[in-house]
């Protein structure tokens, strides 16, 4: 709202800030101060959430270097209309900056029988495709993973800071479950399966 007033201000030719004066400087904007709570350790906070099972997706991308991709456990839907979903990155990631370039990416879930294909996504500085057959998705020419049992083909809407990680929201482009078969599920540092 204060960006409209702003923008209205602008057009119509008054000024948005009084001559000579400058704008102080914007404040640190905490919920809850550093000696208000214990740190967390984070052996603990890792113990704990990974109580919290999870699927696994590999997010991909192909930018002017070639295919790009990570595994990836913080995915998650996150709006129906638009059509909008979420992954978590590291700010260290090197894979990071090229889907950030590419501008769009494609979530593929993997299967249960895909934990392989998974650790071979998670190792930083290798080559993450040797061997891995995939096609270009029909949105955005990321790479599709061939097998997977669903795919989601998005473009970048915005990111956001979240401590050392970044949140991605992508607007989803098209997408298609090809197989049936049960999820790769991750818990407690360990693959498994979904058993109904």
């Amino acid at each position: 709202m204060a960006a409209t007033a702003v923008r209205y201000l602008r057009s119509v030719g008054a000024p948005t800030a009084a001559p000579g004066v400058d704008a102080l400087p914007r404040p640190d904007l905490r919920a809850v101060g550093d000696d208000e709570r214990l740190p967390v350790d984070t052996g603990e906070f890792r113990r704990v959430l990974g109580h919290f099972a999870s699927g696994i997706t590999v997010v991909t991308a192909h930018d002017e270097e070639g295919p790009a991709g990570f595994a990836c456990q913080s995915f998650t839907s996150l709006s129906l209309d638009p059509p909008l979903v979420a992954f978590m990155v590291a700010r260290t990631s090197t894979t990071w900056p090229r889907i950030a370039r590419a501008g769009s990416f494609c979530v593929n879930v993997l299967g249960a029988d895909q934990g392989e294909m998974c650790r071979a996504f998670a190792v930083s500085g290798a080559d993450k495709f040797a061997g891995v057959a995939w096609t270009r998705s029909p949105a955005t020419g990321s790479p599709l993973l061939d097998g997977v049992p669903a795919w989601i083909d998005c473009t970048i809407r915005t990111v956001h800071t979240g401590g050392d990680h970044l949140i991605v929201v992508g607007r989803v482009e098209t997408l298609d479950a090809q197989q049936e078969g049960a999820p790769l599920l991750f818990h407690r540092g360990r693959f498994g399966r979904f058993s109904a």
